[in-house]
């Protein structure tokens, strides 16, 4: 007998410190088969999900709707209001017909007057759907599952890797575990640990870092016929919302004992850990002045304006204080600032412009002022690297002021590795100094031909100095947030069997 499962989505990673909210024309939407023929052949959990459920002839794939946007500030309540009705509206059809649903997900969404989109979105599809059917959803590594998620779930599948290349395997472990529910009878219970902790640094690294080594645990539990599926996350400490927190998830067969030991074991671990996974930083001052005497190349990397997870993009702190310190070298610097980008485009190609960069967005910082001549101009649209993502940066220009090279960008987008560079005729090992506005990116991106990666305490929207952001939503206590922290490891369990 056909059973049909239904795939549908909702993704996006927020700081809550970014001044500027995002809208619904952030979005990527796309509805009924579109939701599939976008992601096929890509590296993403939908098209992890395909591969698994077209393995089995007595399945037939159905696509409702879907809804993604690259990280930002929280989501204005009318865009929210309109996204998250689309995707309740395209499930309706679909009511008392399916077998099972499949929902890719983020886990760190927020909106302007809705701190927990996801776990509202499957409190609803239920109530559509049906309290019967198996759902199963997605989740980052940097996600927030909520009680209100697991109560409404049988299950879900988190990123085993970062920085993240396994969107399509995690894709692949919940529809695999559909499949079992499905086909195997297996009964769902999921055991959930939160653990008072958030934590930034390269020991995050899951092939390289402490970290790695709950993740590889939870990972090779896998092949245990008791494991629908574990993951760990380690939240996202710039999305402040209720539940945040670090936390294992791991979905058994109808084993709540096994569950519980196997959750503790790595929370424990992970808790023991702490504070060596905790990021340090380097003083900007002495940043700028260190790389000066350097050969180079030399990454500061500006993880407080990483856009890819949920800052502004505009910040101009780093380069501010090269321009102070009279920097001696080239330097190749991103930087959102739709206001240079339209003078610069009106001026053409070889003309000379004025232009007061960065803090047009986030008025934390003061906007340089620069004279630069237009090198080259573009419509931002390019592929990253390795992620599954068609990034759209609106009119980009590229602005020579002396050493400094600006891309600049009329909106914020993934710069999670060279790919806005080259899109744009630049090459980043022909500079001696490039800021990079991500946390951590894949060694080879940078890190394996550069002579350091300096790790600057910037101010920012997503600054690893936890403390100075401000957190007022989430539970607290909280490492680093606050002094002496207790953890007493008290596991929930989820059963809806």
């Amino acid at each position: 007998m056909t059973k049909r499962i239904l795939i549908a989505g909702a993704a996006q990673e927020v700081s809550t410190f970014n001044p500027v909210f995002s809208t619904y024309e952030d979005f990527n939407i796309a509805v009924g088969e579109e939701v599939i023929e976008t992601k096929i052949g890509k590296n993403t959990e939908i098209a992890g999900m395909v591969e698994v459920l077209k393995s089995d002839s007595d399945i037939e794939i159905i696509s409702s709707y879907s809804a993604g946007a690259t990280s930002a500030g929280p989501l204005d309540q009318a865009s929210w209001e309109r996204i998250s009705s689309e995707f309740l509206e395209a499930l309706k059809p679909f009511a008392g017909n399916i077998a099972g649903a499949l929902f890719a997900m983020h886990g760190s969404m927020s909106a302007e007057n809705e701190l927990d989109p996801e776990g509202y979105l499957l409190e609803e599809s239920r109530k559509i759907l049906g309290e019967e059917i198996p759902i199963v959803y997605t989740q980052d590594i940097h996600g927030v599952t909520t009680a209100k998620m697991l109560k409404h779930a049988d299950g879900v599948a988190v990123y085993h890797t970062y920085p993240h290349v396994d969107f399509a395997d995690t894709g692949t472990r919940a529809a695999k575990q559909l499949l079992r529910q499905l086909n195997d009878g297996a009964k769902p219970v999921v055991v959930r640990v939160p653990i008072p902790a958030l934590v930034r640094g390269n020991q995050l690294i899951t092939e390289s870092g402490l970290f790695g080594n709950q993740v590889n645990y939870l990972k090779g539990l896998h092949n245990d016929p008791r494991i629908l599926n574990a993951g760990f996350q380690i939240g996202n400490p710039f999305t402040d919302v209720p539940e945040l927190c670090s936390q294992v998830l791991v979905v058994t067969d109808n084993d709540e004992e096994f569950g519980k030991e196997v959750a503790l074991k790595a929370a424990k671990e992970f808790w023991d850990n702490r504070l060596e996974m905790h990021a340090d930083l380097d003083r900007l001052e002495e940043s700028v002045a260190k790389a000066a005497k350097l050969k180079g190349p030399v990454v500061f990397t500006d993880a407080a304006d990483a856009p890819s997870s949920g800052a502004s993009g505009d910040s101009n702190a780093i380069v501010a204080e090269m321009i102070r310190q009279d920097y001696p070298h080239t330097v190749l610097v991103p930087i959102v600032d739709a206001s240079a980008v339209v003078r610069a485009v009106e001026k053409g190609l070889g003309g000379r412009i004025t232009a007061k960069l960065g803090g047009n967005l986030d008025r934390r910082f003061t906007p340089i002022e620069v004279k630069a001549t237009v090198v080259s101009a573009s419509d931002g649209t390019f592929p990253l690297e390795k992620w599954p993502s068609i990034e759209q940066a609106g009119p980009t220009v590229v602005l020579e002021a002396g050493k400094i090279t600006f891309v600049v960008f009329s909106r914020p987008i993934n710069l999670v590795d060279r790919a806005p560079f080259y899109a744009n005729g630049l090459d980043p090992k022909k500079f001696h100094s490039i800021i990079v506005k991500s946390p951590l990116c894949e060694p080879e991106f940078f890190d394996d031909w550069c002579q350091i990666n300096l790790n600057v305490d910037a101010p920012g929207s997503t600054s690893a100095d936890l403390p100075s952001l401000g957190h007022t939503i989430c539970a607290r206590p909280m490492f680093p947030l606050d002094e002496n922290v207790e953890f007493s490891p008290e596991p929930q369990v989820y059963n809806r069997s």
